[in-house]
């Protein structure tokens, strides 16, 4: 087992994922289509010289990347240093084993 494992809590459903990116300092905004409805709620995190990114679009479509932080457009980057998609609750828990550096 490795330090990241221990320190990381293994998520097993979205809400509780949410909640604990938002006690690690994620801020949360919420996309909205043409009709005023959400389409995906993005959390981002800066931090140590990177940018974490978190896109929610449904429970069984997350998308998470971390890159470095001079990376112009954070939603589309051209760089990235890890990256990760599929089920939530999966990808959350492979975010929150990242380590901080």
């Amino acid at each position: 087992m490795s330090f990241n494992e221990v320190l990381a809590p293994e998520i097993t459903d979205i809400e509780s994922g949410l909640q604990e990116l938002i006690s690690r300092g994620y801020q949360f905004v919420h996309q909205s289509d043409e009709r005023g409805e959400v389409s995906a709620v993005v959390g981002v995190r800066v931090h140590d010289q990177v940018v974490d990114v978190v896109r929610l679009n449904s429970e069984d479509d997350v998308e998470a990347t971390r890159m470095p932080g001079g990376e112009e457009n954070i939603f589309e980057p051209e760089r990235w240093l890890w990256r990760s998609r599929g089920e939530g609750a999966r990808v959350l828990t492979e975010v929150l084993a990242l380590p901080d550096e």
